[in-house]
């Protein structure tokens, strides 16, 4: 038969499948904003493992810029985590010989 085996394809996928799972776990993250003000760490599965505050930018006073501060430090975080996810998915993708990838 031709040289296209879907049983292995198949395989090959989830072992690829697995692999990602592993490093979406071990990989970690940090988003900052104000110049590191807050900190936020994030896991390749995009959960929240720890959040440090400058003492400084939590003035009750300025709540609300601690907020926006927070919310972007987390955004920028899974940006990151993205990135980092879409170039392991692109050169396993490209390891698996899929024509077009």
């Amino acid at each position: 038969m031709g040289g296209f085996n879907l049983q292995e394809l198949m395989s090959q996928a989830k072992r690829q499948y697995e692999v990602l799972q592993k490093k979406m776990q071990e990989t970690v993250v940090e988003g900052s904003s104000g110049g590191g003000a807050v900190v936020v760490k994030m896991d390749g599965r995009k959960q929240v493992l720890s959040i440090k505050i400058d003492p400084e930018a939590a003035k009750p006073s300025d709540l609300e810029m601690l907020e926006d501060l927070i919310t972007a430090a987390i955004n920028g975080a899974g940006r990151k985590v993205d990135e980092a996810m879409q170039s392991t998915m692109g050169g396993m993708l490209g390891g698996m010989g899929l024509p077009g990838m």
